[in-house]
């Protein structure tokens, strides 16, 4: 078997070897944004990519700049982010859960990727793009009716064919001056996109719900993160404590490489889809 990686021989036989240790198990899948790149959004922090200083919630809610900055960066990449398409690890990871592989996917992206390829049971730690929240009153509005809306008030604001797109669909715009920040139509309160700032906690009830996608599971799938965060750390802690097989498959170290039972260093998509092609057969009938 030759699936086209840099080192053939050593990646083949981790796959084998991870494919072996999930053989007839459940698996919980945790993704990160590495299993995104193929769809052309980049990561935080793989080779290649960008330096940048996303803004902090508690910067966002400080001044009304700092509003006014990160609205024009998140409107100007927006169009691109939801245009990108679910790529070939998406697909496996759907393929294994309707196969009765998976039980779910838990994501640390906020792309929305995972839906848009067929997943049906996905936990959005971090929340998603396609929604806004007013902190004021708690009314949530369709990222796309924001957009319109956003364009219609900044007439002069032009999206460029390609920007300098962020892991959270974000961009470093050039100018800010003259932007009419959206405000939410029900109380006139502060928007912003519902997703989990630097400098915000994941909400308890959403943890909770990946943790029990876990536990219900006997095996656990780590796919496109460097477990740099902590939510993410905190679900390989319960599969370890529970003693379930942790396969890792990442370009380049991560946080839990001590931790897990096979590493398998490459990129998502191509592994991932030789798992949806052999751990079906694979199963007890």
């Amino acid at each position: 078997m030759s699936l086209g990686f840099a080192s053939d021989a050593e990646v083949t036989a981790s796959i084998g070897r991870a494919i072996d240790a999930l053989a007839g198990r459940r698996v919980a899948i945790l993704t990160g944004a590495g299993v995104s790149t193929d769809s052309g959004i980049p990561d935080y922090r793989g080779e290649g990519a960008p330096v940048r200083t996303p803004m902090t919630f508690q910067q966002f809610l400080a001044s009304e700049d700092a509003r006014r900055r990160y609205w024009v960066g998140s409107h100007l990449g927006w169009r691109t982010f939801a245009a990108a398409e679910p790529n070939a690890g998406h697909a496996a990871i759907a393929a294994l859960e309707r196969a009765g592989i998976s039980g779910g996917v838990v994501t640390q992206n906020v792309d929305g990727l995972h839906i848009r390829a067929g997943s049906s049971r996905v936990v959005e730690l971090h929340g998603t793009m396609r929604r806004v929240v007013c902190l004021h009153c708690g009314q949530v509005f369709d990222r796309r009716d924001l957009a319109a809306r956003v364009e219609a008030e900044n007439p002069w604001l032009q999206t460029p064919d390609e920007v300098p797109l962020g892991p959270d669909g974000d961009v470093a715009p050039a100018s800010v001056s003259g932007f009419r920040i959206p405000a939410c139509t029900v109380c006139g309160g502060t928007l912003k996109p519902d997703v989990v700032f630097f400098g915000e906690f994941v909400p308890v009830e959403r943890f909770r719900e990946a943790e029990q996608l876990v536990h219900a599971s006997e095996a656990l799938v780590v796919a496109g993160s460097s477990l740099v965060v902590n939510s993410g750390i905190r679900l390989v802690e319960r599969a370890r404590r529970r003693r379930l097989p942790v396969v890792i498959v990442n370009r380049g170290q991560t946080r839990a490489d001590a931790r897990a039972t096979v590493k398998i260093d490459a990129g998502t998509s191509d592994v991932l889809a030789e798992f949806a092609r052999a751990l079906p057969a694979l199963m007890p009938v």
